[in-house]
């Protein structure tokens, strides 16, 4: 049975990567590893925003209820006084 495309390609593929150049696997292995980090962080990030805001909307949802109705009359006699 002969190699088949796929096969070569990947042979190729894989001397390239391990003979390109000295040190070309600890800096492709670096790269990845500052991506995962930064993905990381990044879903720290976010998450930490997503409790944030949680923790906002429930001090604030008081505050809003007890001046919503303050702010429907405004709104009726503003649109009472323009028609």
């Amino acid at each position: 049975m002969a190699p088949g495309m796929w096969q070569i390609l990947l042979v190729v593929l894989l001397a390239a990567v391990l003979f390109g150049g000295r040190g070309k696997i600890a800096s492709v292995m670096g790269d990845f590893a500052k991506g995962i980090t930064s993905f990381r962080k990044g879903l720290r990030d976010e998450e930490e925003e997503a409790s944030t805001s949680e923790r906002a909307s429930s001090d604030g949802s008081a505050a809003i209820s007890e001046d919503a109705p303050a702010e429907a009359r405004e709104t009726r006699e503003t649109d009472k006084a323009g028609s």
